[in-house]
């Protein structure tokens, strides 16, 4: 029996978290079949960054390479996810103790818990030496289950720009609690926005064959 997909994505609804001061996620009927007389029609309102989302580099670098530009094949193939809750700050001495070889996208279980409908008033911290580090590797795509990749209230976000100088691209957002470590095939497809600076994406993970 083939193995199921997983949803690792944060299910968006009227009661989803957001970032405080963005636009919040809203979903709505705005006709209904009885209007229309053949079909429901809805109408969301969202920021680009709620729930599950990928963050382009023109999030954070007006230069930045914008979503719909972004390379594809980094969204969808094999991740390794490791579990990193034990520790509260996440730098390249804690990942050099996990085995990495091959890998090319890395999701980080953090001891962050997922809970969609509340926005944390903290997260574990990710370091900014991560960048170079994980492009020694060969890693393309940095996926983890927080809503940043950096403290809440940085204003110069430099593990932001550290990954994007390497090559990496941001997944944030997973909800990961549910999911054993290991390798899975993983796809995270972000919308085509044009001149956007990020997308939700509805990101499901596949076991991957021992």
């Amino acid at each position: 029996m083939k193995a199921a997909w997983i949803d690792i994505s944060q299910p968006l609804s009227n009661a989803i978290a957001h970032w405080p001061g963005d636009t919040p996620f809203t979903y709505e009927v705005s006709f209904t079949k009885a209007q229309t007389g053949s079909v429901n029609i809805g109408k969301i309102t969202t920021s680009v960054h709620i729930g599950t989302h990928v963050d382009a580099p023109f999030h954070f670098d007006n230069e930045g390479v914008k979503i719909i530009d972004l390379p594809l094949d980094v969204f969808i193939g094999p991740a390794r996810m490791i579990d990193v809750s034990s520790f509260e700050t996440i730098n390249s001495e804690v990942l050099q103790t996990f085995d990495l070889s091959g890998v090319c996208r890395l999701l980080l279980k953090t001891s962050l818990p997922n809970r969609p409908e509340r926005f944390p008033e903290a997260i574990p911290t990710l370091a900014p030496d991560l960048g170079p580090f994980l492009k020694e590797k060969g890693i393309v795509l940095l996926g983890v289950d927080m809503p940043s990749v950096d403290p809440l209230d940085s204003k110069e976000l430099a593990t932001h720009h550290s990954l994007a100088k390497s090559g990496v691209h941001i997944l944030e957002n997973l909800m990961l609690d549910h999911v054993e470590c290991g390798d899975y095939e993983l796809i995270a497809l972000p919308l085509p926005l044009k001149d956007a600076d990020g997308s939700p994406v509805r990101a499901v993970i596949k076991p991957l064959a021992q």
